[in-house]
């Protein structure tokens, strides 16, 4: 619905300075909600007329001048608001208009704030990944403004909840996402919100009540006899025999292939009673992890050791190809599920249970 809004200018002139000048407020109508402040000038009482300063002289052009800028940008500030909220107040125009309080922030200058301070963590308890992650989280949030709104940034005062269920719905039919991709991109945003609300810029979480869509859950694991068949079918490709290896360590260590990939002999311990350990950070987030191997993942190290350099453990393909060649190796032994790295490590529970 279309508001009426009004700005208008009139002098104080029960506070006349000994010049004849006296100061100038404004009064903002958004329907029937009014806001006064003060215009930030000063005007020559005789030169005031119907709300504008009267002649063409240096001084009324330059105070109508400054009059006709403050007006513009209450009617723009008005039109931001208006673009994802069906009411507006004069006193939530006036805020930003004035710079008050969390008025002045803005999301994608408060996210982008966010995520050059999350770079400056990365090699510390952070990693390059997850950094992407969040970079990309922006540009959909700032493609979504441009293209519904057509801004360039959103103050914080304007988020509701509509905002965000109309940001769902550009990201699910517009921009044609996966649920999966759409839940982690409102969860990135949801956590720059979070951050907002304890650095006090807002007190309103705009996520209230707005629920994610989750996908369907499927199942991540190989069944027993699937995994049986992956373990023992003959394959055709000799690169095919280590990438499967690869696979099956994940599956009885439960290790992402990043913190695989990182693992040399120094990460090997063994412990009194023989049991080889495996002690190691997360290069997502630095926390340290244990895990005792067992015969397979040991023989496999075993079948690699010295072969990787720069003292690995294991040589690697990179993570795009290792899915790309299980994906002919679940072909190969008639498996139809999609199986990538991924999968494997949701098979340690599995195989723990087996195992005890």
């Amino acid at each position: 619905m279309k508001q009426d809004v009004k700005v208008t200018f009139y002098p104080k002139k029960n506070e006349t300075k000994e010049d004849g000048s006296c100061p100038v407020m404004a009064r903002l109508t958004v329907e029937n909600t009014e806001a006064v402040f003060s215009a930030k000038l000063n005007a020559p009482a005789s030169l005031w007329a119907s709300g504008r300063a009267k002649g063409k002289g240096a001084t009324a052009m330059e105070i109508n001048r400054r009059l006709d800028e403050l007006r513009a940008s209450a009617m723009a500030h008005h039109r931001e608001l208006s673009a994802t909220r069906t009411r507006v107040t004069a006193d939530e125009v006036k805020t930003m208009l004035l710079g008050m309080a969390f008025g002045q922030e803005t999301l994608l200058a408060y996210f982008r704030a966010c995520n050059e301070n999350f770079d400056k963590r990365v090699g510390v308890n952070r990693v390059a990944g997850s950094a992407k992650v969040y970079w990309n989280a922006m540009r959909h949030v700032k493609d979504f403004l441009a293209t519904k709104y057509n801004l360039s940034d959103i103050p914080f005062t304007a988020l509701d909840r509509s905002f965000i269920e109309k940001y769902d719905l550009y990201l699910r039919t517009e921009c044609k996402l996966a649920p999966g991709t759409i839940v982690l991109l409102t969860v990135r945003l949801g956590t720059i919100i979070n951050h907002a609300i304890a650095d006090g810029i807002i007190t309103a979480d705009p996520f209230a009540g707005y629920e994610r869509k989750r996908p369907t859950s499927k199942q991540k694991y190989l069944p027993r006899e699937e995994l049986q068949k992956l373990m023992t079918t003959p394959l055709a490709s000799p690169s095919h025999y280590l990438i499967r290896d690869l696979f099956l360590f994940a599956c009885y260590t439960g290790i992402s292939y990043s913190d695989v990939r990182a693992l040399t002999e120094k990460n090997l311990s063994t412990a009194e009673d023989g049991t080889v350990w495996i002690r190691s950070k997360r290069r997502k987030n630095g926390n340290p992890f244990e895990i005792p191997l067992l015969d397979l993942p040991l023989q496999i190290l075993d079948r690699y050791r010295g072969v990787a350099p720069k003292g690995r453990l294991l040589p690697m393909y990179s993570n795009s190809q290792i899915n790309l060649a299980l994906k002919a190796i679940a072909k190969e032994c008639g498996i139809e599920r999609p199986v990538s790295y991924h999968t494997g490590r949701h098979m340690i529970s599995f195989i723990s249970l087996k195992a005890s």
